[in-house]
């Protein structure tokens, strides 16, 4: 009788221990004090075990536990399991079974009631764990009404509006990728002497990045949390992005621009899913569009600082001929800011308190919530509202306890993990094509990719449109010479868009000048000099050159075609590739200011889809923006001037935003929870291969013919506006 008096009281006395380690564990997560969390947890753990004790095993509590009902008699009966494994990390001593009194696998002696029965009770809970996929979504079913209810009660204020931005910042940092290389491309394709095929693939990389980086970050932030998975994505594109400013070969800027895609890709799947769990019905549609006018800001924001800084050739440096840091690797250091913001605000927000429900955490999201509601009611003025919600529904989770025992090798045990995470990933990708979202996952993989194919093909297109109106143009300037004869002459002026055709040069002198777009054709240099020459566009073609000198020129081999040298020398030839000094202009108004307009231009198209979304619902958003979008394409047939076509583009990329805020909004509500970000990641990672294949089709058409690239577009556009209606309309409906 002693003894079994003496481990009574052992007993009691650990599981007071460990409801106040528990308590403090879940405070650690959230961020707040262990004063202000709830002593509701640590006197139910305490009750739990006390109850329990005159069992012959203790703990091992009802079969139908492992969540908290709403009601205070559903909590009693089934309180039991849901919080054991409240506040622990994996890697924390504590593990699950030890909450329910089951001992860890390598101490099956030592049981506190001991006996064989013990153990096969033990047993049968670990096998009692695994419940069906139909009672798990059951369970989801009734989180979600709950929720949603909760959500109502803790209103839309200051903390979502601080979420708001935050997340914005995220939103932004994907928008300054998307125009990073092509800002950078004039300048670096000279800076590294980029080949035609190089320059299209530093052009394309960050897209199959992104696509990596949707598909990868979108899966793991279902498993890992979206705030967790965000910051590490977010925290690999600003490393990465920060080691592109300073590199110098093509291959390394390469590599580096690709992994800081594949940072920045998690930022769309992850911020649109993450941010709807902190918005009631009612408000969602409206605020998750509002949200998206942060990616326009971010283009922006990329074209204001492209034009302040690029164009500042006196912002470089060099040291000597083997490093070079000009002004364009400034602005690749700039873009990261808004990535480095993103990770720094988003240090001070918490978890989204649906991922803890879901997975069983009921003390995390509880206290979560309270903070949303304690937040609001503050802001509005009324501190002194109470935090109704005692307990939440959680929701049953399929997967078991593995102990890999303390004697297992560390990087056995990492390995395993990495295993099951695998697998877990690998099974909700598999789920989203379970009968009861085949349908809906292939249509709108049809109305993505159709979409992206058209979008961003046409985006591409229209800058390349204007470049080659502007070679038309700038070549029917051109002036032409022929059979010249110029002796004892010295250059020392810009010489600009000429054709020399059958001339005779006899010793010129040409000094310290710039050549662009200057050809010599069939001509004779015959004891020239060429001292400091800078070239763009420069050629020589079927010339001889007869006792010529170069010194200090840029005049490369290339530069020579089917020419003869006779007794001619180079010396102190310029190595690597000049930067054009004489172009900066055009390019900046070529390039940053015409995407500055067609993104200020998704602005009136923001504002509009926001106001309407919750009004006239997500798929009548979707369809009519994308079929007034294809009619709009039509339009693109009579843009012949650099004006109409900067025009055109702004007005296509107003109305099709309306189309990719209600896209963006059905896919998170068309989703579960505990497959939302990995549904939409995958669906942004085909965004993105659409995206490379109608860049790398429209691309091949310019200055060809405009039909084929406005045909493609607007049949993509008239396919994905008919699919679009057969989604079904989440409007009203609660957060799955």
């Amino acid at each position: 009788m002693e003894d079994n008096y003496q481990n009574r009281t052992a007993f009691i006395k650990g599981a007071k221990d460990i409801a106040k380690e528990v308590k403090r564990q879940a405070a650690k997560k959230v961020g707040r004090s262990v004063d202000r969390v709830s002593d509701e947890y640590a006197r139910r753990s305490y009750s739990r075990f006390e109850e329990d004790d005159d069992d012959d095993y203790p703990m091992q509590g009802s079969q139908d536990g492992g969540y908290y009902r709403g009601d205070s008699q559903a909590n009693d009966d089934e309180g039991g399991h849901s919080d054991s494994t409240e506040g622990h990390d994996e890697d924390d001593e504590i593990y699950e079974g030890e909450y329910q009194g089951i001992p860890r696998a390598d101490s099956g002696k030592g049981s506190i009631a001991g006996g064989p029965g013990s153990v096969q009770a033990g047993a049968q809970q670990f096998t009692d764990i695994g419940v069906s996929e139909a009672e798990r979504r059951k369970d989801q079913e009734e989180l979600a009404q709950q929720y949603e209810t909760i959500l109502q009660e803790c209103g839309h204020g200051k903390f979502q509006w601080s979420l708001y931005f935050v997340l914005g910042l995220a939103l932004m940092a994907d928008g300054v990728e998307i125009f990073v290389v092509g800002f950078v491309l004039p300048s670096a394709e000279k800076d590294m002497c980029l080949s035609e095929p190089n320059k299209s693939m530093l052009g394309l990389i960050v897209y199959f990045g992104m696509m990596v980086g949707a598909f990868l970050w979108g899966a793991l932030a279902d498993r890992i949390g979206r705030r967790q998975a965000l910051l590490i994505s977010l925290s690999i594109n600003s490393i990465f992005s920060f080691f592109s400013s300073f590199v110098q070969g093509y291959s390394t800027f390469l590599f580096c621009r690709l992994l800081s895609g594949v940072g920045i890709g998690g930022s769309i799947p992850i911020v649109f899913s993450y941010y709807s769990e902190f918005l009631a019905q009612e408000k969602r549609g409206e605020h998750l569009s509002w949200l998206c006018m942060f990616w326009m800001i971010g283009g922006i924001y990329a074209s204001a600082m492209a034009w302040a800084i690029i164009p500042h050739y006196g912002w470089s440096f060099q040291m000597g001929s083997a490093y070079q840091f000009h002004s364009w690797r400034v602005f690749v250091l700039v873009a990261a800011f808004p990535s480095v913001a993103a990770i720094a605000a988003l240090s001070s927000m918490p978890e989204s308190p649906r991922y803890y429900l879901e997975n069983g955490k009921h003390d995390e999201g509880w206290m979560i919530l309270k903070q949303i509601h304690d937040t609001n009611m503050r802001a509005k003025g009324y501190p002194e509202r109470v935090f109704s919600v005692t307990t939440i529904k959680t929701v049953k989770q399929m997967d078991e306890l593995v102990d890999t025992g303390t004697d297992t090798p560390v990087w056995q045990r990492y390995r395993l993990k990495i295993m099951s995470l695998s697998q877990q990933i690998r099974n909700n990708i598999v789920a989203c094509f379970n009968p009861e979202y085949k349908r809906t996952t292939f249509m709108l993989m049809a109305v993505w990719f159709s979409m992206s194919f058209s979008y961003y093909g046409l985006t591409v297109w229209f800058p390349d449109m204007i470049k080659y109106i502007q070679k038309q143009e700038y070549e029917s300037r051109t002036k032409t010479f022929t059979k010249e004869r110029v002796e004892h002459v010295t250059f020392n002026f810009t010489l600009e868009n000429q054709i020399h055709r059958q001339g005779y040069y006899f010793n010129d002198k040409f000094l310290n000048l710039k050549m662009k777009s200057m050809v010599f054709e069939d001509s004779v240099f015959e004891e020239c000099y060429f001292e400091d020459i800078t070239s763009t566009h420069t050629f020589f073609r079927n010339c001889t050159f007869v006792a010529s000198l170069f010194y200090n020129t840029d005049l490369f081999k290339y530069r020579f075609v089917n020419c003869k040298l006779v007794n001619s020398s180079f010396i102190h030839n310029k190595e690597g590739c000049m930067l054009d000094f004489s172009d900066d202009f055009n390019n900046a108004y070529m390039i940053y200011f015409v995407n500055f307009l067609g993104t200020l231009a998704v602005l009136p198209g923001n504002i509009v889809s926001a106001l309407l979304m919750d009004k006239i619902g997500r798929l009548r958003m979707l369809a009519g923006s994308s079929v007034i979008s294809c009619v709009s394409c039509f339009f693109l047939m009579f843009g012949n001037t650099e004006s109409g076509m900067i025009a055109l583009l702004c007005l296509f990329g107003g109305i099709s935003i309306a189309s990719w805020n209600a896209l963006d909004v059905l896919t998170v509500e068309l989703y579960p929870s505990d497959k939302r970000t990995t549904a939409f990641g995958f669906l942004n990672a085909l965004c993105k291969l659409a995206a490379v294949l109608g860049i790398s089709i429209f691309q091949s058409f310019v200055g060809i013919t405009k039909a084929v690239p406005i045909l493609f577009a607007a049949g993509a556009l008239a396919a994905g506006s008919f699919l679009a209606t057969k989604l079904p309309e989440t409007r009203g409906q609660v957060l799955q």
